[in-house]
């Protein structure tokens, strides 16, 4: 049983058990009672957190004073509050207040300032940061870090780039500037060795150079400073070289120019050309007598003989001045020597309408001839023969179309005329 005790509001003395208003006057103290009350038996407060005791409730605060369950103050005043059998481990480790000794260099703390402390001590014995196995106290591995440790980084002088000290010596033997001498031993003191190819190129007064005209075939090597003179000596020499220098290419630009052409042409055996701007190039040919307009070549088929159309828009011979004309003659090709010779194959000409299909059948006109062998022109042509060639008149049509019969369809439209040659190569041949 616990004492109850009176409440007081204000003034006013209340009853624990009802809460109701006491009268002061009619309170008054009662021995008796208080000692029987103090003579009951209690257990500890603390007995269902596990203290075992119990006794008299008069005995109770003497109790308190050792119950190592009951609550109370640290008396280092740090403002924690705990069990009294918890308060030895928190006085000795927890407390902020208590005072500890530093193991290395004796300074008194407080428990506080003892945590700050930890892992600062100038004093402490710790290994080098930078793993070289050295141990010291951490108020010398600053300088140690700084000039002694032989893992420290270190910029290299001459590039600038961090590196360990221990291997910046091998570096050196690297290092792209580097100072080193001049190999030729020309006087300059010292290049960094980055630079002692554009040094040996353009500076160096002793290295040895090949002639700017090498290009051209001078193989003259001398040093830098012997060069002007050799230009001066060999002006001619080297003027006669760039002269056939340029021959040469001249004579490339030609042979790649003439396989580029080449491989523009046609070898299907099939040529179809677009006369365009015709209005024009038939007032040209009426100005103009025996005017003739070239096609591009085209081959009669892959390694075939080499043929060339051609038009006189206002007509040739019995067809001048009335008539369209074509013909046709051989050229020299590349592969001539593996060809049977004369030429003998049927050659269609072919003036194409080009009225719509949809509207009405296109009405071409068409002719085709067989090679006269004996005919010069179809014999194996010399190297010299061209397309400009006019002794080479080939063979065809003075009167392929009159300048009428042309303008009653559309074989001119928009102003251009298409003429398409084709040659009959022997199936076997193209096998």
């Amino acid at each position: 049983m616990t004492p109850t005790l009176l409440s007081c509001s204000e003034g006013v003395f209340k009853c624990p058990e009802d809460q109701l208003p006491l009268e002061y006057a009619k309170i008054y103290p009662d021995p008796e009672l208080e000692a029987q009350v103090l003579s009951l038996a209690i257990r500890c407060i603390h007995s269902e957190e596990g203290c075992r005791w119990s006794g008299l409730i008069k005995h109770l605060q003497a109790h308190l004073g050792t119950c190592g369950f009951n609550v109370i103050p640290c008396p280092n005043r740090c403002s924690a509050k705990l069990s009294r059998r918890d308060l030895p481990e928190h006085v000795q480790h927890g407390c902020p207040k208590r005072r500890v000794k530093c193991e290395f260099c004796a300074s008194d703390f407080t428990g506080e300032a003892f945590e700050g402390h930890q892992g600062t001590c100038p004093q402490e014995s710790v290994y080098c940061e930078n793993k070289c196995g050295a141990r010291m106290m951490r108020r010398l591995l600053s300088q140690h870090a700084l000039t002694e440790c032989p893992k420290r980084t270190q910029p290299c002088t001459y590039c600038a780039k961090e590196f360990v000290f221990d291997t910046i010596q091998n570096h050196q033997y690297q290092c792209p500037r580097y100072p080193v001498p001049c190999p030729n031993q020309c006087g300059t003191p010292s290049i960094a060795r980055e630079d002692v190819p554009t040094h040996l190129k353009e500076s160096c007064s002793t290295a040895m150079l090949l002639c700017p005209f090498k290009e051209a075939g001078c193989k003259h090597r001398c040093p830098k400073l012997a060069m002007g003179r050799h230009l001066e000596d060999s002006t001619k020499v080297h003027l006669g070289m760039v002269c056939a220098l340029v021959s040469r290419q001249r004579q490339e630009i030609l042979e790649l120019r003439r396989d580029v052409e080449e491989l523009s042409v046609s070898s299907d055996g099939t040529l179809i050309w677009k006369i365009s701007d015709y209005t024009r190039k038939l007032q040209e040919a009426k100005a103009r007598s025996n005017y003739e307009f070239f096609s591009p070549p085209f081959y009669t088929h892959k390694y075939g003989y080499k043929l060339q159309v051609s038009a006189f828009l206002n007509g040739n011979g019995s067809g001048e001045s009335s008539h369209l004309s074509v013909y046709i003659r051989v050229l020299p090709g590349e592969y001539d020597n593996l060809l049977e010779w004369p030429f003998s194959y049927r050659v269609t000409f072919s003036l194409l309408d080009q009225s719509d299909p949809s509207l009405s059948k296109p009405q071409h006109i068409t002719e085709t001839f067989h090679p006269d062998p004996n005919w010069k022109n179809f014999q194996k042509p010399g190297a010299s023969r061209s397309s400009l060639d006019e002794s080479t008149l080939g063979f065809g049509y003075p009167k392929f179309i009159s300048h009428e019969d042309i303008k009653k369809r559309n074989y001119v439209r928009d102003n251009a005329i298409f003429i398409k040659a084709s040659v009959e190569i022997p199936q076997k041949i193209l096998a």
